[in-house]
């Protein structure tokens, strides 16, 4: 039996221009309305210059709230897929995604929602302050770090979410120009007596690291990464046995089949093999290069991306897939 296709088509209702850099795509998907969490994200294919490009966008909308599918993206300096969302997608334009993936969702709790975001991570951070004040009786507080007022997404979005839950929602801004870049000691003061909450970050990475580094604790924090980071050990501490297995990787019309190197992950061969398949985060987290095995297996370091469905389906993180002994295919799609 025939798995069902990994990208679907979806038409571009409306769009909303955030900033000057900023557009929300509200997504109208043939096969019907997608299912999912607040805080995920679904990977998007486009072709730039002849070539078929993957990236990863956050939705901003949250299914408790929000009949329309949306999602947010924010130019990057010489990014091909953002600037060519913003520059040339219209309304009435098709767009290729797979379902929404993704693990940095809502976890049950009473206590209230931290929210830290900086620049677009605001973009999940919002779709869980909406899913929270729709959902359940908890407070919602968001620390909102951007480089001045004109980059500030959302702006209007969360002034009318406050005046739809007076008391509930809270939103400090914290704007660069006007007092530099955020420090320890102002997370600490954002967070004051509820040390105990779940906080949420998201934002570029030396962002992330401060925000997670002052949080006093001992709540709980979560994270959405879409920079680079060193991969992780295995979760036992060790490393695949070295054997004379091949791997054997197709990627649009290319076909190369290289010998395994010991604790090599599959991204790591491809490029080794002189291929240069899609990347992104290299952590686990967006599955920009996510893949399908058609022959023997492989464990990933982490995943907090594909779900389980996919993953019996055959599908691997390629910069977390570490081979299992033995030959195997993969074939990016």
């Amino acid at each position: 039996m025939a798995s069902p296709a990994l990208f679907r088509r979806a038409t571009v209702v409306k769009i909303v221009q955030e900033t000057a850099d900023a557009r929300t795509f509200v997504l109208d998907p043939h096969d019907g309305p997608f299912s999912y969490q607040a805080g995920q994200f679904c990977v998007f294919r486009v072709r730039v210059d002849g070539r078929d490009l993957l990236r990863s966008y956050s939705m901003s909308s949250a299914p408790e709230s929000d009949a329309e599918l949306t999602t947010t993206v924010k130019r990057v300096p010489d990014g091909k897929v953002s600037n060519w969302l913003i520059d040339r997608v219209e309304e009435g334009d098709e767009l290729e995604l797979t379902l929404p993936r993704g693990r940095f969702c809502l976890r049950p709790a009473t206590t209230p929602l931290l929210g830290f975001s900086g620049g677009s991570g605001i973009t999940p951070i919002l779709s869980l302050a909406k899913s929270t004040l729709a959902g359940t009786d908890r407070g919602v507080r968001l620390l909102c770090a951007d480089r001045d007022r004109d980059a500030a997404i959302f702006r209007s979005a969360l002034e009318d979410l406050a005046a739809r839950y007076p008391g509930r929602l809270t939103v400090v801004r914290h704007l660069d120009a006007d007092r530099g870049f955020l420090d320890a000691a102002s997370v600490r003061e954002f967070v004051g007596p509820d040390g105990a909450a779940d906080a949420y970050v998201c934002g570029p990475e030396p962002f992330m690291a401060l925000v997670e580094s002052a949080l006093p604790g001992p709540g709980r924090i979560f994270s959405e990464r879409f920079g680079g980071d060193a991969p992780a050990p295995l979760a036992d501490g060790t490393a695949p046995a070295e054997d004379t297995g091949t791997v054997t990787i197709q990627l649009g019309t290319k076909r190369v089949s290289v010998r395994k190197h010991p604790n090599e992950t599959l991204l790591q061969t491809a490029r080794r093999a002189g291929l240069t398949p899609p990347s992104s985060c290299e952590a686990g987290n967006c599955a920009t290069c996510m893949a399908r095995l058609t022959e023997g297996s492989a464990t990933m370091r982490v995943n907090d991306a594909l779900t389980e469905e996919e993953v019996a389906e055959g599908y691997v993180l390629t910069c977390q897939g570490i081979p299992d002994e033995g030959s195997v295919t993969v074939h990016y799609e």
